[in-house]
Parts: structure tokens; C-alpha cells; sequence
């Protein structure tokens, strides 16, 4: 009997392999742009709640476009610092959310709806403050995307993680399930719809965006992105999901650990309830074999089976291969520090289970200093 669920853990451990290549089996990015630039307006607005220290970046990387027709509006969401001051600095118009009397309601969407009805541009950017266009063509770069994708709908684009500091490779678990959670990169990406949009990077038309009613409609939905995506889709309008290696990155919860469990817990659960059947089984699957492969290694050690632990250290061994190699698609994280991969396993468990109690018993989550209904 012992034997025999060793080998049915060898074959649920080999299914993982399968099914972790096939969650993220086709991760596009943004090419290049080639040629002219787009004459098109565009009009990117910044949603900021205390982001002093992320803001420059992104408008630095913004006043470097090779666009000409370039409107940059930052929104501030009721901040505490200094990011009014920081982005006034910048040259770029300032809009105070505590000021508007057009908003009955907070946040980020109320922020985003804020900056789209004074937007003139023909198309709208909306990008979170810790992203930053990685180079001077990265705006041409995506409305060549866009266009070529037909400019209709949403174009929505994951930034390339970049970390600094040890405790920022507790995302890469989270990094990778939020791409294949969003059903645009699987072995099965045109029989599936996309779940939504991604928050930190959306890119549409303005007539488009007020046809569906954009973030007004999305309201004070702790998943704006994924409810504004599917708000497109329900008009028949599509989104495309790209990911943003060598065109967009983003740093994110660079104030200490505290803020990344508080921001991977705040909807994490809720946004597991638009992913696909299909995806959810490639990723509970690949979870499978990641929390497996210790366990089976530590038993055959314990009880003396020299030729299994041999065989499972290597399997061990391969599957951090494997992980190094969907952890590239996502981001920059350190390959010696994923060695460890059981741990980041872990933490990842324990933040999805607290974020299913805080979204689905206790009802609220806590984020940049205010409590959010759910």
C-alpha cells in the first residue's frame, strides 16, 4: 500500500508538470512598435492614494514617451503625503478626489472615473502608480498593440515585477496564478474567455469606455479591474491580456511586508471565482506536485528508501527548473532564493485562506488605510 501511493504521487507529481507548462503556455508581450506614431490623443490617467514615493518614476518614464500627443492626469485618492506636491513638480495636472463634487463614492475606481471625464484625449491609459514604461517607445509600443488588435475594447497588460528587497519574492507564487488565473495565457487561450482586465495597466477608447458606463458602473467593486473587463465583454466589446516584459514593470508593496500580505489578501478569493474550471484544475494540479515533492522526499528519508530519495531529489531539483521558468514569465525574482519553493508555497496558502475569510465571512479587507467592504 505504501508503494503504491508513492507511485500515484509520481504521477499526480508528473501531471503538475504538465499542467503548470500548460496554465502559461503562450505569455505574449508587447512587440516593439515599428515605424510612425499614432496621432491618436491618449490620455493617461493615475488613480494615486500616498504614492510620493512611486510616482515620480512612472511620470518620469511618461515625460520621456516618444508621443507627442500625451496627456497626463494623476488623480489623488484623499492623500495623507505628499503625492499632490510630488506629481504638481512633475508639470502634470493634479485632480483631488476630496474636492470633486461628481463622485458619490471612493477609491480607485472613483479616482479612475474622476480623471476619464476630464480626459480629451481619444484614448484612455489607465495606469497605477507603481508601474513606469520601461522605455521611450513604450506608449507607441502599446497603442501599436491596440490598434493592431482592431482599437476596440480593452487592451490589458500585467507589468514585469521587479524586487529589491528579500521579502518581495513572496509574490512570485501570486505573480504566476494572477496570469494564468486571468484565462488569457493557457494551451487553451482562444476557446476561453479572459476573466477580465488587469488593474495595473488598461488601455481603451474614451467613447467606448462611456458607451459601457466604465468605472462608474464598476463602482466600489474591490476587483475594479476583472468587473470593468467583464462590463467590456457583456457589451461585446473585447479585452485582450498581454503581459508587460520590455515594454512595462511595476515594483509592488516596496513599504515592507505588512503591506504585500495586506495587499495579496485584499481580493485575492474573490478574483479565484472568474477563473476558468480548466484553469483552476492546471493550477490546483501544479500546486499538487509542488507541495508533494517535499513531502514524498522527507518520507523515503525517514524511512530509509535510499533510491526514492535519490529519484525525488531530482525531481525536486527539475521542479525548481520549472518554477525558475514561469517565474521569468511573470518577473525578476532571485533563482536561488526559489530553491526554498515549498515556503513560498506555504505563504501563499495560508494569505489565500486568510483572504477567503476576509472577503467571504468577515466581509471587509483593509487597504492603504481604509476599510473596504466586500
Amino acid at each position: 500500500m505504501f508503494m503504491f501511493l508513492m507511485w500515484v504521487g509520481l504521477l499526480l507529481i508528473f501531471l503538475s508538470f504538465v499542467a503548470g507548462s500548460a496554465m502559461l503556455w503562450n505569455t505574449a508581450r508587447i512587440p516593439k512598435t515599428k515605424g510612425g506614431v499614432s496621432t491618436d490623443k491618449v490620455s493617461v490617467i493615475i488613480p494615486a492614494r500616498n504614492e510620493e514615493g512611486r510616482i515620480g518614476p512612472l511620470l518620469q518614464s511618461l515625460l520621456s514617451q516618444t508621443n507627442p500627443a500625451l496627456e497626463i492626469i494623476v488623480v489623488d485618492d484623499h492623500s495623507t503625503d505628499r503625492t499632490v506636491a510630488e506629481s504638481r513638480a512633475y508639470g502634470v495636472t493634479v485632480l483631488e478626489a476630496k474636492y470633486s463634487k461628481q463622485l458619490e463614492w471612493q477609491g480607485k475606481s472613483a479616482a479612475c472615473w474622476l480623471g476619464a471625464k476630464y480626459a480629451s484625449g481619444e484614448l484612455l491609459l489607465f495606469l497605477d502608480a507603481d508601474t513606469r514604461l520601461e522605455h521611450s517607445g513604450s506608449l507607441a509600443s502599446l497603442i501599436g498593440q491596440y490598434i493592431s488588435d482592431g482599437a476596440s475594447g480593452i487592451l490589458s497588460v500585467q507589468p514585469y515585477h521587479h524586487i529589491k528587497k528579500f521579502y518581495e519574492n513572496f509574490s512570485v507564487i501570486f505573480n504566476i496564478i494572477v496570469l494564468a488565473g486571468m484565462n488569457g495565457f493557457s494551451c487553451l487561450k482562444e476557446r476561453i474567455k479572459p476573466a477580465g482586465a488587469f488593474g495595473p495597466c488598461i488601455l481603451c477608447r474614451k467613447d467606448q469606455y462611456f458607451e459601457v458606463g466604465g468605472h462608474e458602473t464598476v463602482g466600489e467593486a474591490i476587483m475594479d479591474d476583472i468587473v470593468l473587463g467583464e462590463i467590456f465583454m457583456k457589451k461585446g466589446l473585447p479585452v485582450q491580456l498581454k503581459t508587460g516584459h520590455g515594454c512595462i514593470q511595476f515594483r509592488m508593496y516596496a513599504e515592507g511586508m505588512l503591506r504585500l500580505i495586506e495587499g495579496w489578501t485584499k481580493g485575492f478569493a474573490t478574483a479565484a471565482t472568474s477563473t476558468h474550471r480548466f484553469i483552476l484544475i492546471l493550477i490546483s494540479l501544479w500546486m499538487t506536485g509542488a507541495f508533494l515533492i517535499p513531502i514524498q522526499l522527507a518520507i523515503s528519508i525517514w524511512v530509509g528508501f535510499s533510491h526514492w530519495s535519490i529519484l525525488l531529489a531530482g525531481i525536486y531539483l527539475l521542479f525548481y527548473g520549472h518554477l525558475v521558468w514561469l517565474a521569468r514569465k511573470v518577473g525578476h525574482f532571485s533563482p536561488y532564493v526559489l530553491t526554498l519553493f515549498p515556503l513560498f508555497f506555504l505563504f501563499f496558502t495560508a494569505l489565500f485562506i486568510r483572504s477567503i475569510y476576509l472577503t467571504k465571512v468577515h466581509k471587509e479587507v483593509r487597504w492603504k488605510g481604509r476599510n473596504v467592504k466586500v
